[in-house]
């Protein structure tokens, strides 16, 4: 078998039956939007929209209105949703039909300025409220003024009401939660008398789809469980892992007791130590975190953790009492050793981990 580089291997069957799963959750008629920021968590983006795309998903959602350029750009039709528009961004949406999240009132008065001098008409967005995340959103105190603007500018139309749940995979947190559900529920009310149209509701993420079925409202927002983890070990039975992360052995050595392994001589062998080099670092995504043992990778079955400090370009593990040799494939992360169970031994969580595998790692994508 030819020899294989570093490469982030992309199952997207596994993201179908995630895709399948959640929806399973919701009652007949309820929109989904899947969230594809951050180049797709790490998987890439545009891949990722595609599949979705041809499985009928309604809706995507991204960070930031490059990101949704590139998906435009790449023959992606579905509508988009811009979560973070800035102001020096709101003309590209119009020019690219793309929806933005309106989460102030400066940032209001910003695009019905630009929808009127393009001479729009109904031109669709999204009202965000701020019910207790305290990130971006218009706070409810201001509801009033903002029915106002939105009820006398034809440039405009409310096409969807959105919010944020702060902590919805906490069940100890079920109070906080639920009070934000019922905040949501009184904005949506004073909306729905003041507008003479339908528009969408959307407060869950991926925790508020498999944990309060009554805050599915007209469509849900679904980031992280597309991608294989419900925020839950419950959950993440039933979800399978998109990506796989592999490299191979570059080098092996022998030191000896009292020698040192990396930067700053951070180890130290005890005792006569073989290491395997591997070629990924953080200039890939795999941070300065996992050094010191912090992470094990798998290689030919067995664990091997890191030694000393990750570099740019390559890290160290001890394979003292393993079998392998160079060219030998090193697993990083797979569906059996998951990218959760990696992040968690060093104090973070998956998003980090796979929102951080650079670009310059090559995704491969089957099924």
């Amino acid at each position: 078998m030819p020899l294989q580089g570093t490469r982030l291997e992309v199952n997207l069957a596994a993201l179908e039956h995630n895709f399948h799963y959640l929806k399973s959750k919701l009652q007949s008629g309820v929109k989904f939007m899947a969230v594809v920021k951050a180049n797709a968590y790490g998987h890439g983006a545009v891949a990722i929209a595609h599949r979705l795309q041809e499985l009928d998903v309604d809706y995507f959602a991204v960070a930031y209105v490059s990101e949704a350029v590139e998906l435009r750009d790449n023959g992606i039709k579905k509508p988009i949703l811009v979560l973070h528009a800035q102001a020096f961004t709101l003309n590209t949406c119009i020019e690219r039909c793309i929806e933005p999240v309106i989460y102030s009132i400066e940032m209001l008065d910003a695009f019905i300025a630009i929808a009127q001098d393009k001479q729009q008409s109904a031109y669709p967005i999204h009202l965000e409220f701020n019910t207790g995340l305290n990130r971006i959103g218009i706070d409810f105190k201001d509801i009033d003024e903002v029915i106002s603007k939105v009820t006398s500018n034809s440039s405009i139309k409310v096409r969807g009401l959105q919010s944020h749940l702060a902590a919805s995979e906490d069940l100890n947190e079920l109070d906080f939660t639920n009070s934000q559900i019922e905040l949501f529920k009184e904005i949506n009310a004073r909306l729905e008398k003041a507008l003479p149209y339908p528009f969408l509701k959307h407060e869950s993420n991926t925790s508020g789809i498999l944990n309060y079925k009554d805050a599915h409202f007209s469509m849900v927002r679904s980031g992280i469980g597309l991608y294989g983890f419900g925020n839950d070990h419950t959950f993440d039975k039933q979800l399978k892992p998109v990506a796989s992360l592999k490299s191979v052995i570059s080098q092996t050595r022998w030191i000896e007791a009292g020698e040192s392994v990396s930067y700053n001589r951070k180890f130290i062998a005890q005792k006569r130590t073989q290491y395997a080099v591997i070629a990924l670092g953080h200039g890939d995504g795999i941070n300065r975190i996992y050094g010191y043992g912090k992470a094990q990778v798998s290689i030919n079955g067995k664990l091997a953790p890191t030694l000393g400090i990750i570099c740019m370009d390559m890290f160290m593990v001890d394979i003292t009492n393993i079998d392998c040799y160079v060219g030998d494939e090193v697993i990083i992360f797979n569906q059996e050793f998951t990218a959760r169970e990696m992040a968690e031994k060093a104090g973070t969580i998956s998003y980090e981990i796979l929102t951080g595998i650079q670009k310059r790692v090559p995704r491969i994508y089957f099924n």
